[in-house]
């Protein structure tokens, strides 16, 4: 994990204008590549990585083409990666981790949902400097409306339907109170009977399948909490940051600071500091 206190340059973020314009190439890329092979891709069309659960389409693959190209269009010397060429090529990910600049792209975040024809799925786009995030999007291809932010502003919501406005998370409560989202079957095996003890503790618990939607919920205010095991940027770099920048507590739950480079642990993003100290320590488990 990179220190940033010896970072050449500060972790700046993107002028608003490269946050519109990278904006409206997510939306294009969407209108052309996703939304026409929603409910409408044949068997050819999709295939498996690591697991039958485990999907990628052909929206997937020629969202992220295109996503990338308009990207380096923009920043012809920046670090761009995929999910699907981190798949194919993994030493991107390490690359990206130490780049000045890197951007991250998930195009059809939610694959699943979108190979089966549930309309719970997005686009993710972060950009972050030597692992750190300084720019998020959260895009939902469906109601074209998306979630922003940077380091140095809060995070918002726009859409083509209406006007914009702040997001806020929830004020949390005691335990027994409290929602989120907690990946259960993505953990190890070894795990998941510790884990299942605590489950009963929560208010609710339960999972979108997708990370867009999500961190969404979280920064707007709807759940208190979302804690995952698996450690893709992809999934992570964005959401992590439009959480803290709606006023939420992001750390690794063993304290370390998240960085696109952590590989293994456990990441909770929590409504505020006091609620992810009460997930933190009925998940203490987790930590051993």
């Amino acid at each position: 994990m990179t220190d940033h206190s010896t970072l050449p340059l500060p972790l700046t973020a993107l002028t608003q204008a490269q946050q519109q314009s990278l904006v409206n190439i997510v939306r294009r890329a969407a209108r052309a590549e996703i939304l026409p092979r929603f409910r409408n891709l044949s068997a050819g069309q999709i295939s498996t990585k690591s697991g039958p659960n485990d999907l990628v389409t052909e929206a997937d693959t020629e969202a992220e083409k295109m996503i990338a190209r308009g990207i380096l269009q923009m920043f012809p010397n920046a670090h761009v990666i995929g999910e699907e060429a981190a798949h194919a090529r993994p030493e991107l990910r390490h690359e990206a981790a130490k780049a000045e600049l890197a951007f991250i792209i998930d195009p059809v975040d939610g694959t699943w949902n979108f190979a089966h024809g549930l309309p719970v799925f997005g686009v993710i786009l972060a950009a972050t400097r030597f692992g750190r995030p300084v720019f998020g999007m959260l895009y939902d291809a469906i109601m074209d409306d998306w979630i922003t932010a940077d380091s140095e502003t809060g995070a918002m919501m726009f859409g083509a339907r209406g006007p914009h406005r702040r997001m806020r998370t929830a004020k949390g409560g005691p335990l027994g109170d409290l929602s989120g989202y907690l990946h259960f079957y993505l953990m190890d095996k070894d795990v998941q009977p510790k884990l299942a003890e605590a489950l009963p503790d929560f208010g609710r618990t339960g999972t979108l399948r997708c990370s867009c939607h999500e961190y969404r919920m979280l920064a707007q205010g709807s759940v208190d909490f979302c804690l995952s095991g698996v450690l893709n940027p992809w999934d992570h770099a964005a959401g992590v940051l439009i959480c803290e920048r709606a006023g939420g507590y992001v750390q690794m739950l063993d304290g370390r600071e998240y960085d696109i480079a952590i590989r293994d642990g456990y990441l909770l993003a929590a409504a505020n500091e006091d609620v992810w100290n009460t997930v933190a320590d009925r998940l203490r488990m987790l930590k051993g």
